[in-house]
C-alpha cells in the first residue's frame, strides 16, 4: 500500500471505535472512557449530528494525547475537506472515492476507503489510499481477509461491520492490522445512564481480543 507515516500509529492500539450518531455533548465523555479502556483511534462518523465540530472538539480535547481521532463515512471531497480543516488525522469511507483519497494526499492526511473486491482493493491501491477498510466484514468473514492477502500482502486491512470481542481475534490472526467496531463499544443505553465504565470495559475487551490474535501470528 502507499507508505503513510501514521498508519502503523493509527492502527497500534489495533481498534478504531466508530462513534455513529451520538449526542455532540456525549463525544467527549463517550472518547474518554474509550481511551481509558486503550482504544486510542477514534472515528467520528460525518453522518452523525454536528459531526465536523465533534471532531474539532475531540481534536482539541485530545490534543497533545497519544489519541487520533479522525472523520467517517466520508464520500465526497467537500467532506473530506471540512473534515480535515476541523483537525482529523484520516478519513474513512464506506466504498471507494477516488477523489477522497486524492484529498487526503493531498493535505498528507490517511485514508481508509472502503472495499470488499480485489478489484476494488488494486483500485484503492492505484489511487494512493494509505489502508483499506473491508466493510461490511460480517458479510464475509476472517476468510476474506485471509483471501485477499494471498495475492495481495501488501494490504494493510482494516475489517469493520460486525466486528466485536468474540471474532476480532480471527481477524487479526487472518491478517487485519486492526478492526473497526461501532456497536460492540458504544451502548448507547449506557451512555444514555451516564455509565462510562461498560464503554471502558468494552473497549479492554476489544483490545484485548486484538492482542490475542496478534500473539498467536
Amino acid at each position: 500500500m502507499a507508505a503513510h507515516p501514521t498508519v502503523q500509529e493509527l492502527t497500534e492500539c489495533g481498534v478504531v471505535a466508530v462513534l455513529r450518531g451520538l449526542d455532540p455533548e456525549t463525544l467527549v465523555e463517550t472518547g474518554e472512557a474509550l481511551v481509558a479502556g486503550g482504544v486510542t483511534t477514534i472515528e467520528v462518523t460525518a453522518d452523525s449530528p454536528g459531526a465536523i465540530d465533534g471532531i474539532d472538539e475531540l481534536a482539541d480535547h485530545f490534543d497533545g494525547d497519544d489519541v487520533h481521532v479522525g472523520a467517517g463515512t466520508v464520500i465526497d471531497e467537500e467532506t473530506a475537506n471540512a473534515a480535515v480543516r476541523a483537525g482529523a488525522e484520516f478519513v474513512v469511507s464506506p466504498s471507494l472515492h477516488e477523489e477522497v483519497i486524492e484529498t487526503c494526499n493531498r493535505y498528507g492526511i490517511a485514508s481508509f476507503p472502503g472495499i470488499m473486491t480485489p478489484t476494488e482493493a488494486v483500485a484503492a491501491i492505484e489511487a494512493g489510499a494509505s489502508a483499506v477498510k473491508v466493510f461490511p466484514a460480517k458479510t464475509v468473514g476472517p476468510e476474506h481477509v485471509g483471501a485477499l492477502k494471498g495475492p495481495l500482502g501488501q494490504l494493510d486491512i482494516v475489517p469493520t461491520g460486525g466486528v466485536g470481542p468474540s471474532n476480532a481475534q480471527e481477524y487479526i490472526e487472518a491478517g487485519a492490522v486492526a478492526v473497526g467496531a461501532g456497536g460492540a463499544l458504544t451502548d448507547q443505553d449506557a451512555i444514555d445512564a451516564g455509565d462510562y465504565d461498560v464503554i471502558t470495559q468494552n473497549a479492554e475487551d476489544l483490545v484485548q481480543a486484538v492482542e490475542d490474535g496478534r500473539r498467536s501470528d
